[in-house]
């Protein structure tokens, strides 16, 4: 027994020095991320606020499954299939005490009792029923069936339909008859008296049953168009729609697909490129009490005709567009009802990203009134306020509305008087709201925001009618809060720069301790001391200060080399006290760090988490400002630790990718290498949605497009390059990254390489190619930077 004993104790301390992890190899960094461990994820409450839900994989193996922990302190246990199956969905809707809660699962609609705990199935159909909420009395839950709305009473005594979508007007009566019928029948009726007779006899009968029957719903034509945003007021009468005319000749790209199973090339449908034409919408109000529709007027929009400032570039397409005296095209995002059906808002935005309008809408008569414009000559945007979408708003009580606006040059959250017109900001600073939500008595607001630092991130709240913010987290870090139903708890997914996210619970009071829920770090990953990077501040040479994440060698190369990486997104902050969503990039720049390079990760212009003009200062010109933070941050790190200004690299994905083109063909002289992972060499080339914003469209504004995109200056490549792209990448098309490697041939370019891999998308999934990768970018660097 003695010896059994000492042979476990030696295979366990095998498996311990196994799992320490002295050096760093690209082959550790890069291989599966559950070897860091699998951090809790999808955190939400049980309606009772008992329980907090997770997605988790302790072990590390097989799927991640779903984990329930309570407040008062039980740890994590694995929720089991049969209870997974009687839990009521995370979305719904509750009734205004919070005592019932309606919500649709697998197609079929459910109603909760909190008390009781008890769930009763409403439905039970092969058509898909969504979006139930309680009516304003709260007696029965209105619900849509495809397009259409129903009611159904709480009692069980029946089910109604509200609305009547159809294609196209019924046809009726003569309107059957070609006009050979048509003629016949008016001939009978003027050569034969019986005829006569038996019609109005006919008629007489008609009309009697047409007094005894039901009332018919009012058909609601929408043809070719989509039927969507269908609505009702909460006390029934009004029901507001989109109908959406879809663009014709919309071309989209084809992605080859080259390693399948057929062993032949299959072709994967992508998306369109920017430029492409856009759908067009109109909102219409049904009034049920008097059985009729109309659309909701947006020609009185204040400023629907304003011109975008960049035709000034473009005197003839000026004065075209000044002649036309057109309406903008403009979409309504989304119409809001106080609870009394009082009032009734709308969220409008227009089509060239412009403006956002918050408009008051006059149910009666389909008119809107002016309660807040959002004008930005670059693109609406920011936390809270995204184009395209209705952002965080709400009523507070039947005449008060909330909104968030980067009118004072950080999301804020604001609040207008829906009589009087009246806004009043409820906060302020250099610093911005990320999330919001109102509590259930609807007396605070609860939001995320970086009040401290731009890097960090607390929980606060706040009375409606303002004041000082009131922080409720204290972990240094990024907190990402769900709050409980009842507002006493917090779930805090936690993370530190150098630890991935962990679980917390926390009582919602200010300085109230927050407890571990979840230990998810492996050991291998904790044995090694990871460096959480400095962040820091420098100058760029348009004064502003730029923050960075540095990451410093115990004992520098004798070359002195230095690399920065370049986060992707454009429109994301990366230089946090949190984890990193480029936590392989935190590994690899950790070891770079280890074999003598000094490391800077900068939140260039257009990064999160700085307000507007920060956000839109790549606006018209992308390889602009975002540019040139990068070469301010090389200068700062050649004054400030004697970094060789020869011996500087870069790479990034993405949109970090692109920046390391721009770097290596428009500053030739400060990058001597660069690393391109999935970069878009041609935004011409790229999606609508997010090209148009920041640089209008191609046969509008050229000017912009020639001067961002990076094919048009590869003739300045001078230093090494390595390009690495995704063959399936649905996001930035291989097909780009093809499109450069030809023009760089034509140019006679011979210090640069593509490396592709064949089966992966614009986020690499695969261990090997994520080792690939990096493997050739670190060579690159060896074998540039260390001369």
């Amino acid at each position: 027994m003695k010896k059994i004993f000492t042979l476990l104790l030696l295979a366990n301390t095998a498996g311990a020095f196994a799992q320490k992890l002295d050096t760093l190899t690209i082959e550790k960094i890069m291989r599966d991320p559950k070897w860091i461990g699998v951090s809790p994820s999808n955190i939400h409450w049980s309606d009772d606020s008992k329980k907090i839900l997770f997605t988790w994989n302790p072990d590390k193996i097989g799927p991640d499954e779903l984990f329930a922990a309570t407040p008062g302190g039980t740890g994590p246990q694995k929720v089991s299939i049969s209870d997974r199956r009687g839990l009521p969905a995370e979305n719904g809707s509750w009734n205004k005490k919070r005592t019932q809660k309606v919500f649709e699962k697998n197609g079929d609609l459910f109603l909760e009792d909190l008390k009781t705990g008890k769930i009763t199935q409403l439905t039970h159909t092969e058509e898909r029923e969504s979006s139930p909420a309680f009516n304003g009395d709260e007696s029965h839950i209105i619900f849509s069936q495809g397009s259409n709305l129903f009611y159904m009473k709480l009692n069980g005594n029946g089910l109604e339909q509200l609305t009547n979508f159809v294609k196209s007007k019924s046809k009726k009566g003569t309107d059957e008859l070609n006009e050979e019928e048509k003629w016949l029948k008016r001939q009978q009726l003027e050569l034969f008296d019986i005829v006569k007779v038996e019609k109005k006899e006919a008629k007489q009968d008609s009309t009697e049953r047409a007094d005894l029957a039901p009332k018919e719903l009012k058909e609601l034509i929408f043809g070719t168009k989509r039927v969507g945003r269908v609505k009702i007021s909460p006390d029934e009468r009004f029901v507001t729609y989109r109908l959406t005319k879809s663009a014709d000749d919309v071309k989209n790209a084809i992605v080859p697909n080259y390693v399948t199973e057929s062993g032949f090339t299959e072709d994967i449908p992508n998306r369109s490129k920017v430029g492409r034409p856009s759908s067009t919408s109109e909102a219409f109000i049904y009034d049920r009490q008097r059985d009729s529709v109309y659309r909701i007027k947006t020609s009185d929009l204040p400023g629907i005709k304003d011109a975008p400032d960049y035709l000034k570039d473009y005197p003839k397409e000026q004065d075209a567009y000044k002649k036309a005296n057109a309406d903008r095209a403009v979409t309504i995002e989304g119409i809001f009802w106080s609870e009394n059906s009082a009032n009734a808002v709308v969220v409008i935005s227009a089509q060239d990203n412009k403006d956002r309008w918050i408009m008051r809408l006059d149910a009666l008569t389909g008119k809107l009134s002016l309660l807040d414009r959002q004008r930005d000559e670059a693109w609406i945007g920011g936390p809270g306020i995204e184009n395209s979408a209705t952002g965080n708003v709400g009523f507070i009580d039947n005449y008060h509305f909330y909104f968030q606006s980067e009118a004072s040059g950080y999301s804020h959250i604001y609040i207008v008087d829906i009589n009087s017109g009246v806004k009043k900001q409820i906060t302020s600073g250099k610093w911005e709201v990320q999330t919001l939500q109102l509590s259930n008595d609807k007396k605070r607001f609860y939001f995320t925001a970086n009040i401290d630092h731009p890097g960090l991130t607390d929980f606060y709240s706040l009375p409606v009618d303002g004041g000082t913010p009131t922080k409720i987290t204290g972990l240094k870090g990024g907190n990402d809060v769900t709050l409980s139903p009842d507002e006493k708890w917090l779930a805090i997914r936690y993370s530190y720069s150098n630890k991935p996210w962990e679980l917390y619970v926390q009582a919602n009071k200010p300085g109230a301790r927050a407890v571990q829920v979840t230990r998810s770090i492996s050991a291998e990953y904790e044995s090694y001391p990871w460096r959480a990077p400095e962040i820091i501040t420098f100058k760029n040479r348009y004064g502003s200060d730029v923050y960075a994440r540095l990451y410093l060698p115990k004992k520098v190369d004798p070359a002195k080399p230095a690399v920065v990486f370049v986060h992707g997104a454009g429109y994301l902050q990366n230089v946090t006290y949190s984890w990193s969503y480029y936590f392989r990039e935190f590994m690899f720049n950790n070891m770079l760090a280890d074999n003598g390079y000094t490391v800077l990760d900068v939140d260039y212009t257009a990064s999160a988490g700085y307000g507007r003009d920060w956000r839109t200062g790549i606006y018209r010109h992308m390889g602009g400002k975002d540019l040139t933070d990068q070469v301010d941050g090389v200068k700062y790190l050649v004054d400030k630790y004697g970094v060789n200004p020869k011996h500087v690299g870069l790479y990034g994905g993405s949109y970090g990718g692109f920046i390391t083109l721009m770097g290596m063909f428009t500053e030739p002289d400060v990058f001597a290498a660069g690393g391109a992972i999935r970069s878009v060499t041609d935004w011409a080339h790229y999606n609508h949605e997010y090209t148009s914003n920041i640089l209008n469209e191609p046969f509008t504004d050229e000017t912009a497009y020639r001067k961002s995109s990076p094919i048009y200056f590869a003739n300045g490549l001078k230093g090494n390059l390595l390009m690495l792209h995704g063959m399936i990448d649905q996001n930035v098309n291989y097909q780009d990254i093809i499109r450069l490697t030809q023009k760089l041939i034509e140019l006679h370019k011979e210090n640069w390489e593509l490396a592709s891999y064949p089966v992966e998308d614009h986020a690499f999934e695969q261990p090997s190619s994520w080792t690939d990768e990096y493997k050739r970018i670190y060579k690159l660097f060896e074998q540039t930077l260390k001369k």
